[in-house]
């Protein structure tokens, strides 16, 4: 049978093996209710040194990282200081950062990816959530081109920014940077942009 991406989209199913994001960017993918997740438990973890399990954003390692990491240190000596006190692991957690490293198995179909990676390598998505789409974009480019050529942010799927006036005000420079990416990845000149309904 011959279907038309569109309608193949949502037969198709892919999972990702996502590891080492922040507890943050975990709450941000299970917003996306139409995935499956699994996440790694942090009650049954062992958290020796909780600064080697963090998650660091730039902005803090450069303008701050004594106080990120003092309250890091803070963190994980009131964790361990609730364990020696014989407070079990499931209730010490709740000290933990949302910086705290975790990892996870995501399955969503073909059309709920699209839509995701539309959201979320938007250049106003936060900085973690869009590095990990665009990892998940060059991953399902290569397995899917002729699927997942035109994806990416909307701007670039739909060749208009939805964003309104919240728009970052760059969408040719973004289309232009995704098209290169897909030329890139494919070696072809061919169309780099989804038809739009």
């Amino acid at each position: 049978m011959d279907l038309p991406d569109a309608e193949l989209l949502p037969h198709l199913s892919y999972t990702f093996a996502i590891e080492r994001i922040s507890r943050s960017c975990s709450h941000q993918l299970v917003r996306h209710r139409v995935a499956s997740y699994a996440q790694q438990s942090q009650r049954f973890i062992e958290v020796e040194r909780l600064r080697e399990h963090t998650v660091v954003p730039e902005t803090a390692s450069e303008r701050a990282p004594d106080v990120f990491d003092a309250y890091i240190e803070a963190a994980s000596r009131t964790y361990h200081g609730l364990l020696e006190r014989g407070v079990p692991r499931e209730d010490a957690r709740f000290v933990l950062p949302n910086a705290t490293e975790t990892s996870l198995l995501m399955t969503m179909d073909g059309r709920s990816l699209l839509h995701f990676l539309g959201l979320r390598c938007c250049n106003r998505a936060q900085w973690e959530i869009k590095a990990l789409a665009d990892a998940m974009l060059a991953q399902v480019r290569a397995a899917e081109p002729g699927l997942f050529r035109g994806a990416g942010p909307y701007c670039y799927q739909l060749g208009r920014c939805p964003e309104g006036r919240f728009s970052c005000g760059r969408v040719q420079e973004v289309r232009d940077r995704y098209s290169r990416l897909a030329l890139a990845e494919h070696g072809d000149s061919g169309s780099t942009r989804a038809a739009s309904d």
